[in-house]
Parts: structure tokens; sequence; C-alpha cells
């Protein structure tokens, strides 16, 4: 029987209430910290655009984060929000400066709502402006005013002060802050605003190039041709080749980073074609201009509309009051700059043409086996059960999509026990046959000469980009043994090669899994490293038994529910810190075995080295 419709069903929540009952509204997911794009780093994110915009406006050279476990306390030295108005820019939603363009021309927080979104889902929040020699201080608690300090006379340079712990209530008890995560935010804010210097419990971050700096230091090899840098006004562009495979781009808008694109990508990638094209006089397929780049755009526009509060891709925006539409913008900068650089540098301007050239000869030399793998996986898929399907995939219209998780497991055995527990909703299982073919040095045609790789590719429905992903996660969940970091090292490999747009939007993880079971009548307690096994057998004393787990295999289709469910530890695969893949793969997967021999002898362990450390 349906409840009641009335009067008493339509409810009126305050904006504070709002934000805590529909935090994704405000700063799109939730979790732990493992993802870069997690809630906790966009309160920071929040926080610091704040600091960016008076920046931009000429007031204050340096931002100061510290990160103290769970406390975050950002300080800058601008003008300080005005004293009798702090209660209300960091409570009251819908209040700012920046509505009006004259204050903050091209900034990124233009709705008055971010600062209010950190309040709210904060456990505590302090925030301090400091202005010509006095200072007020406010603290709130889960975005309720706790205490409301009167002004005082202060010797503190002006800017503002905003401390906040997130709400664990919202965002789980085991959140956590990850380091390189800030540090890679520190750098793109960086990058973005030379002359501004950031620091990170006191470790600075600074540029003097710009968006040349940016691509040098995140490309995992090196480039084909020196850093094409463009700039003009309200644009800078950085762009080469490098060897690898796929697209990689790094975009902003006003200072912010629209990881997810948008209407100014969309423009720069047409526009590198068009001039190309017209730079050679010939009409190049675009994929084989695009093939293998890296690059960087950042753009500044005039009241800027982002899909969503996050501002993680851009929908539309003006360059200026009457100026042209962004594609056209974009366009007419690239045709001028792009081509005019590729005039005066006839080397660059060569080595760009035998990239896409050699771009082109691949293509081509695929088609004929892409054919021919497709035919060939129709037929096996008619009698293959590698892959065990779930019913909700990414893109789909359903809240729960974003879950959809595959599961790479090596074996019948694990994957028997896997799909028995899973959830079939959103988790897919595909079992390897056994050691996955080392890629390394090898050409993408492997993938199609290789069932297990095709069918992999095929699954993940990744052959022609990241557009079509089936699975927002990709879990590799082999043994905790040395076969399993083998084959592990091996797919990592794979990825890493050919489809690193995955790592680098997040989408590869490892799967944890208990190492040991301990265990007495009365309780069981799966442990993941050996201080959890000593700690669990202190607390359940002498009457338990001790199971060591070798292989997912062994694990039972009823233990493992609990692994893959609520309580799933995923470790996610990034490209922090790693600033030569080409060099660590070379090392690891290459054919340097006395090089690998001398380092594995210099760095082994025995079993007595490991007690007595």
């Amino acid at each position: 029987m349906a409840q009641a419709y009335t009067e008493a069903s339509i409810k009126t929540l305050s904006s504070l209430e709002h934000i805590r009952l529909r935090p994704g509204m405000y700063i799109g997911r939730l979790g732990n910290g493992s993802h870069a794009e997690d809630g906790i780093y966009v309160l920071l994110k929040e926080t610091i655009d704040n600091c960016i915009d008076e920046f931009t406006m000429g007031c204050g050279k340096k931002i100061e984060v510290e990160l103290n476990e769970r406390t975050l306390r950002v300080r800058d030295y601008g003008r300080g929000i005005p004293l009798g108005k702090l209660i209300d820019c960091v409570s009251i939603i819908n209040t700012g400066a920046k509505y009006d363009s004259e204050t903050f021309q091209k900034s990124v927080g233009l709705n008055g709502v971010g600062q209010k979104a950190v309040n709210g889902l904060s456990c505590q929040y302090r925030a301090q402006a400091f202005r010509d020699g006095q200072t007020k201080r406010v603290e709130f608690e889960r975005g309720k005013l706790r205490k409301d300090h009167k002004i005082a006379k202060t010797d503190e340079r002006n800017g503002t002060l905003v401390e906040f712990i997130p709400d664990e209530t919202l965002f789980g008890g085991d959140f956590r802050f990850r380091a390189e995560f800030i540090e890679d935010m520190l750098w793109n804010y960086a990058f973005l605003n030379r002359g501004l210097t950031l620091t990170l419990n006191g470790k600075p971050f600074k540029s003097e190039h710009g968006l040349r700096d940016l691509l040098q230091k995140n490309l995992s090899g090196e480039p084909l041709y020196p850093i094409i840098h463009l700039e003009g006004e309200d644009i800078e562009v950085a762009l080469t080749h490098g060897g690898h495979y796929g697209e990689e781009y790094y975009s902003f808008v006003n200072g912010q980073h629209t990881t997810m694109g948008g209407t100014h990508l969309t423009a720069f990638r047409e526009a590198l074609v068009d001039t190309v094209r017209n730079f050679f006089k010939k009409d190049y397929d675009a994929a084989d201009v695009r093939q293998s780049i890296d690059a960087a755009i950042a753009v500044r526009v005039m009241e800027p509309v982002f899909e969503s509060q996050t501002k993680t891709k851009l929908g539309s925006a003006a360059v200026g009051p009457n100026g042209p539409s962004l594609k056209d913008f974009v366009g007419k900068f690239m045709q001028q700059s792009l081509d005019g650089h590729l005039h005066k540098n006839k080397e660059t301007a060569e080595a760009l043409k035998a990239k896409i050239e050699e771009n082109e000869r691949e293509r081509k030399d695929l088609a004929g086996i892409r054919s021919l793998a497709r035919e060939r996986a129709k037929k096996a898929s008619l009698h293959n059960r590698k892959l065990r399907d779930c019913r909700l995939h990414l893109g789909d219209r359903n809240e729960r999509a974003e879950e959809s998780t595959l599961f790479i497991v090596e074996g019948d055995s694990a994957a028997g026990s896997l799909t028995a527990t899973r959830d079939v909703q959103t988790q897919a299982v595909f079992a390897l046959k056994g050691k996955p073919l080392n890629t390394y040095g090898l050409s993408k045609k492997v993938i199609y000469e290789n069932e297990e790789f095709h069918l992999l590719q095929s699954a993940l429905n990744i052959e022609d980009g990241l557009d079509g992903l089936r699975y927002n996660k990709i879990v590799i969940a082999t043994d905790a043994d040395v076969d399993g970091m083998h084959i592990r090292l091996l797919l990592i490999s794979f990825f890493l090669q050919f489809f690193p747009d995955l790592i680098r939007n997040g989408h590869l993880f490892i799967l944890d899994t208990p190492l040991f079971r301990v265990r007495n009548k009365k309780k069981t307690i799966y442990c993941y490293s050996e201080a959890e096994k000593q700690a669990a057998i202190a607390a359940l004393g002498s009457s338990h038994e001790i199971t060591r787990f070798k292989g997912l295999g062994e694990i039972s289709a009823g233990e493992f529910k609990d692994f893959i469910g609520e309580n799933i530890r995923l470790e996610p695969l990034t490209l922090a810190h790693l600033h030569n893949s080409e060099d660590l793969l070379g090392f690891f997967m290459g054919k340097n075995t006395p090089e690998r021999q001398d380092f594995i002898i210099d760095n082994l362990k025995v079993e007595k080295d490991l007690v007595e450390a």
C-alpha cells in the first residue's frame, strides 16, 4: 500500500541540513581518502581556491598548508575576510564577494557554496581573519557556531586562516589523508600561478615555467621533441609526444583542475588536429595526430559554468564580456601560435611528422589482425567462461553503476570462490589461466595476437579509449605469494604500457586479502599483516588457532564475502612519484638479467635479517 502523500510529506531543509544530508551535491564522492578525488581533498581544494583567488587579485604570494593526521590548516596572506562578515562568509550559503565581477574577475568559486560545505562537513572548523592590525576568530562544530570571539588587536600580517577536521561520521572512521595527493594538488596550483609559493608542512612548491614544468614533471619517458610551450592572454598550452600509448591531458579553468575535461579540452583537441593538418597540408587521421600526446591547457574565462559544484568538467564559458566562443578562441590561438612555433622549429616539426606517420603505419598494421581477433573472440566467447559478468556497468543510468568492479583472478579455484559470493549486480570476475605474457617491449598488436589479453580488453571495452569503459574499478586479485606477485607485476606492466590512462584516472586497484585467520570458539579475526596477527593472538588468548592463507582459492566462499563487501580493502595504483615508467619497466620487465640479479642480491633479506629487524 502506497504511503499517504500529504502536506506533512513536504520538508524544507536548512542549507546546513542539506549539505550534511546530500554532501555529494557539494563535494562529489565521500570516500576514505584512497582516491585523489575523494571528498576530503575537495574540502582542502575549496579552501585553497579562496587563497588562490586572493593571489590572482595581486594579494599575497604565499599559502601555507599544514597537515597533522586529520587536521588541515590553511593560511594565506591576502586581504583577509572583512571582520564583520566572517561568520556569514563561512556559514551562510550564497554569501561571498565573487558575485561582484569587479572584485574577482576570473575566479574559480563563483557561487558562495564551497567554504560553507567545508564548514558543514567538518566536525571541527575554525576561521580567523587578519585585517589592518585587527583579528576575529569563529569556531564551529558540524556547521553550527560554537564560539564567536570578539575583535582583538594583532601583529599578524593580513590574511585568512582556516583549520578543519573532516567529520568521521560522514567520511568513515578509517579515512586518512594521503600526502602524495595533496602534493599533486599543490604542484598544480604552483604550475598555474607562477610567483606563488605554497608549502606543505614547510615543504615548498613553486614553478618558474608554468605548464612546461607540469609536463616535464609528469612525463613517463623522454619526449620525442622539446616541449612546445605557448602563452597568450588568458590561455597557456604545453605539449609534446612520447613513446607511450593513449592521450594524456591536463586541463584547467581559472586555476581549477578539470579532471573530466570539458569544452576547453574538446576545443584544444580539435584545434591541434586542424593546425597540424594545415601546417603539413595533409589530411591526417585525428587519432594519428593525438596518439601518444602529452599536453596541458589552462584558460581563464568569465563566469565559467561547470557541470557540478566540484568543478571537474567545464560546461560553457565566456572568454570576455563580448568575446568569441571558447572553441573559436582556442582554435585561433592554436592556429597562430602552434603554426608559428612549427615554422620556427624545423626539427620539432619533422619529429612531430615522423611520429604521426609512425602512428598511421601502426594503425593500418593493426587493422587486419584486429578483424581476425574479433572473429576469433566471437567464436571463443561461445565456449569461454573466463568472464563472469555483472548486470550494471559504468555509464548505466543507475545510482550503483559507479560501483561496477571487475576482479582479475588467477585460476578457476579463486574465480569460483569469488563468483559464488560476489554481488552479481556490480561485481564481475575475469579468470586468468596462468601467468600472462610479459608484454614489455612488444607493440600493441600483441593484444590481438594473445587471446587472453584480447578477451580482457574486450571485457573492459577499452579498445578505442576509456569512453566505453564498462567497470569503474579494475581490481587485480592475485595470491600473496611469489607467483601471485609476479602475475600482479605482469598485469600492471600490461596496463602501464598500453592503457596508462586507466591508472592515471584512478581505475586500477590491488585487492588486499588477509594473510591469517586467528580464531577461537567465540570469535574469528582476519589479519592482513604480522602485526595484526600478533594483536589478534593477544586478544583471543591461548585457546586460539591460526590459519595461514597461501592463496585465494583456499578461502571459502562464505569468508570471501567479508573481503569483497563493505569491508573490502583496495589499494589504488597511482603514478605518484613515478618519474620515468619506461626506465622502471625496463629494469623490472626487460632483458637486463645481470643488473636485476645484482639488485636482488644486494637487497635480499633472509629470515634471520627479518627477525632481527
